[in-house]
Parts: C-alpha cells; structure tokens; sequence
C-alpha cells in the first residue's frame, strides 16, 4: 500500500487529544480587533491550545448527542496529527471538534468543548502527505456546507509541532490538531455530518436528541 493512502486499522487515540485556537489567518483576522482588549490585552505569542477529554472521542459512524435543551452545535473539521517517536508525526486523521455556540473564543470552558460524544474520529489514520497540500470539505445532509485550505494555517504542521515542543512535551500516541476555520457551520439533531478530504478515509457522524 503506499504511503499516500489512509491506514486499513481503525484509528483510535491512544494518547492525549489536544485542539489549536487561532491557526487559520482568517481566524485571526476575524478576531484581531479584539485581541487587544482585557484580560489578556495582547495577540497570543504561544499555540493557544485545549484538550478535548476521553468522555468526547466519538468513532467514525457513531451518533452523537445534543444536549437537552441545545438546539444547535458547532462543527469544528479539522485534521489532526498523530505523533510517533521523537516528538514526530507519525500520520493524520480527520477529526469533527463539536462545541456549542458560545461568544468567548480565547479560552472556551470546557462545559462548552467537552461535553459526551464532541469529537468524532475518523476512521483511519493517513501516512504520508504534506499537510500545506490538504483540502477538507464538510458536507451536512449532503449539501456542502464548509471547506478549509491548510495551506493557510498561522503555524504550519512542523512548526505547530516546534512551538508546542518548547513549552510541553508531545508524547508518542498524542493528537495535535491542525486547528479550524472560521465560518464554521451548525448543525442539529437528525443531522448527518460528513467530512472529506483527498487521502483520507471520510468521517460521518449523525447528530441525535439526548436520550
């Protein structure tokens, strides 16, 4: 098989899952007019990054839940990257990092980020590829809904890896997502979510009504 194609094994994180604010140049430039003001009065330096716990992880062709008295959710499609030994990537993987809409973007609490069931997974994992190259798509019901160039990230791929290396230490089984555009869309219950990308296995996941 070559290397360009998506792993037969499902994936499954066996590490820490951790997502990246502000990657996008369009992202910043939507939020640059705020940047300066309180609390934190300055563009951020540093990756701004959160975890998205073990209670989220969603496998490819799992349902997820809206929460009672949600109406929508937040379809954050990104692509991740797995890493391996000595702090490398070993590959990447489609992700779907839900959230519900809320005003803050800096530091979303966790009760909007974390909640059961937030991150689809998708099913593979893709060796080989140069992430500047990758192209997502995100389909809701079929209808094309979102599409995110990754050859326009703030950081690109290695220097992400580079810039989080100095302050943490990235362990082999880690997830590091690339990080998500704006105009992401919303989706509600009875929704079917699908992310696309060349060289990946696609992601679905179908929204349902808590039980």
């Amino acid at each position: 098989m070559s290397n360009e194609r998506a792993d037969a094994a499902t994936f499954l994180p066996s590490g820490t899952v951790y997502g990246v604010l502000l990657n996008f140049r369009e992202e910043v430039d939507a939020w640059a007019s705020r940047m300066n003001e309180p609390p934190y009065k300055a563009p951020p330096k540093a990756p701004v990054l959160y975890v998205k716990t073990a209670n989220t992880w969603s496998p490819h062709g799992s349902d997820i839940a809206v929460p009672e008295g949600e109406s929508e959710v937040e379809v954050g499609a990104t692509i991740a990257m797995v890493m391996g030994e000595g702090g490398q990537v070993a590959g990447h993987v489609l992700m779907n990092d839900l959230s519900l809409p809320h005003a803050s973007f800096f530091r979303p609490p966790v009760k909007f980020k974390c909640v059961d069931g937030f991150l689809g997974i998708g099913p593979a994992m893709r060796v080989g590829g140069d992430p500047e190259g990758f192209v997502l798509e995100v389909r809701i019901n079929g209808e094309l809904r979102h599409a995110a160039d990754f050859s326009k990230l703030v950081r690109s791929a290695s220097r992400l890896v580079a810039d989080v290396s100095e302050f943490m230490t990235l362990a082999p089984g880690d997830v590091l997502m690339l990080g998500c555009n704006v105009g992401r869309p919303l989706a509600k219950a009875g929704d079917r979510i699908e992310i696309t990308a060349p060289g990946f296995e696609t992601l679905t996941n179908t929204l349902v009504e808590a039980a």
